[in-house]
């Protein structure tokens, strides 16, 4: 057996979104909890992740109107009003406040750093570059715990490797965002120090970040020069890890004007039909999930040190076969295995 194969092996005893809810101690009667919820942004994946999250606390025993009471805000991805709204709101007496995305972890960092309010992340792409902890599934430094959000680089990389096995350039369009910075850091590194992939040459292009509710559409329509001029030189497009991969708009662009299959991001770049060939991506409903049981256990009076920082638990796949015929692709029994139900035909 390859080591493509075993590893996919492992991933795939460890795959699918349904995971099921323990039962734990329920909330202390007459008391009402308070979470603060921070997103970067309004919409997917901060939205997915969001909502799981409090269905796992309803399933706890805590339920809005009754025994949960939760404000909630969108910062359109702009550091300084997360902290001008957290320096505003941490005066309430939250008892766990939750921040969304890397923007929104950034500026719980600038703001909430070693307070005595327990801060949960979810879905940042390097929380240890933004500085919140040392590492996962270690004791937190400080009140900052939670679960990050990609699809570590090397299984990316390896479901690139088994779905287009003579793939050896591919383009990576992305925003000038953080979560960029430190995605392309971790796949300058694999590609320079793992014999596996040093085959492979990825064509970056950076775009400047425009923000509010219309920025990813207008960042996808300047990919659009872009995309042509990558089409005689890459293999695929690769989506990249930020605020232009999340959304639908960029995956619109690849599959107008490119000449190339797109490799995407997350779940709905297939299954929505929003113009990717294949995806591996992290299970969001999953991923609230993991965050819910942090919140509870903050709620049940847990210290956060004993809360450890984690990867996505769950991975899923997702390929869209009438893409992959058109551009020639001979989709692995192994992938159609993982993708189960997410196949378009």
């Amino acid at each position: 057996m390859s080591t493509l194969q075993a590893t996919l092996g492992v991933l795939m005893a460890i795959l699918g979104c349904l995971s099921p809810v323990t039962a734990l101690s329920s909330p202390e009667i007459d008391k009402v909890y308070r979470l603060l919820i921070l997103d970067s942004q309004a919409g997917s994946p901060y939205e997915d992740v969001r909502n799981s999250l409090i269905e796992t606390l309803t399933l706890r025993g805590y339920r809005q109107g009754e025994n949960l009471e939760i404000t909630h805000h969108y910062i359109d991805n702009s550091v300084s009003l997360g902290v001008e709204i957290l320096q505003r709101e941490i005066t309430n007496n939250y008892d766990v406040v939750y921040v969304g995305g890397t923007v929104a972890t950034i500026s719980a960092k600038n703001a909430l750093y070693e307070s005595d309010v327990p801060v949960v992340f979810g879905a940042p792409t390097d929380p240890i570059g933004i500085g919140v902890i040392d590492s996962f599934d270690q004791p937190p430094k400080v009140n900052f715990t939670g679960v990050s959000y990609p699809v570590p680089v090397k299984s990316r990389f390896l479901f690139l490797r088994q779905l287009m096995p003579e793939l050896r350039r591919v383009g990576l369009i992305y925003a000038n965002m953080p979560q960029s910075h430190s995605y392309n850091k971790w796949i300058k590194a694999l590609l320079k120090n793992d014999p596996a992939f040093s085959d492979i040459e990825v064509i970056f292009h950076p775009l400047p970040l425009i923000t509010g509710e219309d920025g990813d559409e207008l960042m996808a329509k300047m990919a659009i020069p872009v995309i042509k001029q990558m089409n005689d030189r890459v293999d695929a497009f690769l989506k990249p890890n930020d605020q232009l991969g999340a959304r639908q708009h960029f995956a619109e662009v690849v599959e107008a004007h490119g000449e190339k299959p797109l490799i995407g991001l997350v779940k709905k770049d297939v299954v929505a039909d929003w113009g990717a060939t294949a995806v591996v991506f992290p299970c969001l409903e999953s991923m609230g999930r993991q965050l819910g049981d942090m919140v509870y256990k903050l709620f049940d009076g847990m210290p956060i040190e004993f809360i450890e920082p984690r990867w996505p638990a769950r991975f899923g796949y997702a390929v869209d076969l009438n893409k992959t015929q058109k551009f020639g692709i001979n989709v692995p029994v192994g992938i159609l295995q993982l993708a189960g139900e997410n196949i378009i035909r």
